[in-house]
């Protein structure tokens, strides 16, 4: 289970949210000042695509770990594009070490499968209400 608590002051987009277990770890989200924010921390979708790449180095760090790979790190490269119809997010993954073509391959066909990935691609419902 994942809890997260996001809190808005009278510092225009600023918002300081709070996560992990007993919400000891805190994270500063803004808008580029662009937009009207003061840049002080990642836009909303940097962090989407953030959770993304973190979900998908580890899984895929796991998955080499397991299979005894000789992974010696992973790069993700990630955009989330907004603007295009429909948006989408293109993710690139660059291993390094002695992968073989098969083992890159299968670490490519992991990645469409890692908990994040499958939470943004199959839609997590969200149920609002007032507190």
């Amino acid at each position: 289970m994942a809890v997260a608590h996001a809190r808005i002051g009278t510092a225009r987009y600023r918002t300081v949210i709070r996560t992990g277990a007993e919400l000891k770890h805190e994270l500063i989200a803004d808008e580029p000042e662009r937009l009207g924010g003061a840049d002080a921390g990642p836009a909303p979708f940097d962090l989407l695509i953030s959770a993304l790449g973190a979900c998908t180095a580890i899984t895929l760090t796991m998955y080499a770990e397991k299979k005894g790979w000789p992974m010696e790190g992973l790069e993700v490269r990630l955009e989330y594009l907004g603007g295009e119809t429909p948006p989408r997010i293109e993710r690139v993954l660059v291993p390094t070490g002695a992968l073989d073509e098969a083992q890159r391959a299968r670490l490519a066909d992991v990645a469409e499968r890692t908990p994040v990935t499958l939470a943004i691609k199959n839609g997590v419902p969200i149920h609002t209400q007032l507190g």
